[in-house]
């Protein structure tokens, strides 16, 4: 019974590590390597990070510099960031790749409030499934003989505290992460 409660909470953590890895890459008004986490490179027929082929630089609070280091993958590397939901156009001057992020407006920061929620909403929803597969173990548990009914109980208590814990979690880092996308 133990050991069906740390795996439930195991998976309850990833959840939430899950939405922190969504939240890095959630473009604010500043410039963070973190929103190229998920674009791929072409490069010679296998996707492959853009981390992984060149060397990622914050020049200015707003400024990305992307330099490769095989200079002949500079155009794949803009083909990809073109092909992104990322919205900003590189520049390529030859060496290196820029990416000026622009101030966001009042419009797209709320547009971008509303993807944190529903990231927020889907880590919830991992967290309840969870839960949900956990109490079905433990009525399984029960109906075979494997606990008795007031350690299914207490299970339950322990279970709903854990879940209780993980949502709050959740609930505190959209709020935070709401909080950094609305400063101007």
């Amino acid at each position: 019974m133990k050991a069906t409660l740390k795996s439930a909470e195991d998976k309850m953590i990833k959840a939430v590590s899950s939405l922190e890895n969504n939240f890095a890459s959630i473009r604010t008004g500043r410039a963070t390597p973190a929103v190229l986490d998920k674009i791929m490179v072409d490069y010679y027929g296998t996707p492959t990070a853009i981390q992984a082929m060149a060397a990622i630089s914050v020049a200015e609070a707003r400024v990305l510099v992307i330099q490769p280091w095989d200079k002949s993958s500079l155009k794949e590397i803009e083909k990809a960031l073109l092909a992104s939901d990322l919205g900003i156009t590189p520049m390529n001057d030859g060496n290196v790749i820029r990416l000026n992020f622009p101030q966001p407006t009042e419009e797209s920061r709320k547009e971008t409030c509303k993807k944190v929620k529903k990231y927020g909403e889907e880590a919830k929803v991992a967290v309840r499934n969870v839960r949900r597969d956990t109490l079905d173990k433990f009525k399984t548990m029960k109906k075979n003989g494997e606990i008795t009914e007031d350690d299914q109980k207490d299970a339950e208590k322990k279970l709903q505290k854990v879940t209780d814990k993980y949502c709050d979690e959740i609930d505190k880092a959209v709020a935070d992460k709401e909080k950094e996308v609305m400063t101007v």
